[in-house]
């Protein structure tokens, strides 16, 4: 039985990076308390219509440490939560304090994703990105003195302009800062971003496989696993909100834009934030649309997101001969190998629901 997930969605940054594409904004701070105000309350409406409590509980943007400490841990507080929930912020480096952690600490926080990219400079510059490779180990350091031992590193790989040498250095970096987790994503271009709009910028296949297979061997001779293609954790540290998705478990999301699914049902918030907080305030929906997904989607959705963590799918759902060596047998499932894991979207056009 797949646990109960909660994602709250906090839409403010300080800048834009080129390559993001979520909703988010960098003018709208004076609307901060009335926005956390809008989620709490949203929070304490779907609990009266009987909103499971939840398992785990999961803050992204956006920039969520943009927030007030003390905003934040109003809506953690707000949020009831089974007793070994798995309570996760998103975090920039460079807002990261001692003081903020504790404030996180006490609220019931227990699990922080630092938002690393690059232990580059330069690369760090390609994206966009403003914060400095020096503030990560200090970023840790405060997340650490409060106590929270379960720690997530987002990397990003293939960016314009990092050569083998730089990933190497960002991996090797990441690894030394000891965490429990770390995530380490091809950067993908989406549409409308600045850098969909300057192809000499875009990343390389080739580049791309030579990059994820140097992170996979550095990372699992550091003790982690591979649970899923992005994602590496030590034992007992894999992240259990990521596994509510991948499961197709139930979730509700809070804030502009945050998505929700229930049993087949998927739906989504109005995407800016002023229409959620007006929709709140006059106690309408906060929906902006939804779709339900038959038997025959849901399966096919069930086998992809399957595919892509070390649970695999059931023998007889791919075609193992002509796939040769990008899957391999595992019990009465079938998984991908490495190979398999840079192919995994030609492996996926295979399934058979």
């Amino acid at each position: 039985m797949s646990e109960f997930g909660i994602y709250v969605h906090i839409p403010f940054c300080r800048h834009r990076c080129d390559y993001c594409a979520f909703a988010t904004w960098t003018d709208k701070d004076d609307i901060m308390e009335s926005y956390v105000q809008a989620v709490i309350a949203d929070i304490e409406r779907k609990v009266a219509d009987g909103m499971p409590v939840a398992d785990t509980v999961f803050f992204g943007g956006g920039t969520p440490t943009r927030l007030d400490p003390q905003l934040l841990a109003s809506i953690v507080k707000a949020i009831p939560v089974s007793a070994q929930a798995e309570i996760t912020i998103e975090c920039n480096p460079d807002d990261v304090t001692p003081e903020m952690m504790r404030v996180y600490a006490a609220a019931g926080v227990n699990r922080i994703s630092m938002g690393v990219q690059s232990m580059v400079t330069s690369v760090l510059k390609a994206l966009n990105r403003t914060h400095d490779p020096a503030n990560v180990e200090k970023a840790i350091a405060a997340v650490r003195s409060a106590n929270i031992t379960s720690i997530n590193l987002d990397l990003i790989y293939g960016v314009h302009g990092e050569s083998l040498e730089d990933w190497k250095e960002t991996v090797r970096q990441a690894i030394a800062l000891q965490p429990t987790h770390i995530s380490a994503y091809g950067l993908t271009v989406e549409a409308g971003t600045p850098l969909a709009d300057d192809p000499a910028r875009h990343p390389d296949d080739d580049d791309q496989a030579d990059k994820y297979i140097l992170v996979d061997d550095a990372l699992i001779a550091a003790g982690m696993h591979n649970y899923e293609i992005s994602n590496w954790a030590l034992p007992g540290h894999e992240c259990r909100h990521n596994k509510v998705y991948w499961s197709q478990g139930n979730y509700t999301g809070f804030g502009c834009a945050a998505h929700s699914h229930f049993n087949g049902r998927r739906w989504w918030n109005m995407r800016t934030p002023e229409r959620y907080i007006s929709a709140v305030q006059a106690n309408e929906t906060v929906e902006a649309a939804d779709e339900v997904l038959d038997d025959f989607a849901r399966r096919k959705e069930a086998l992809e997101l399957s595919l892509r963590t070390t649970a695999g799918v059931p023998v007889g759902t791919l075609d193992e001969e002509h796939l040769g060596d990008l899957v391999e047998r595992a019990g009465e499932r079938v998984v991908l190998t490495r190979r398999g894991r840079l192919l995994a979207n030609e492996v996926t056009l295979t399934l058979k629901p």
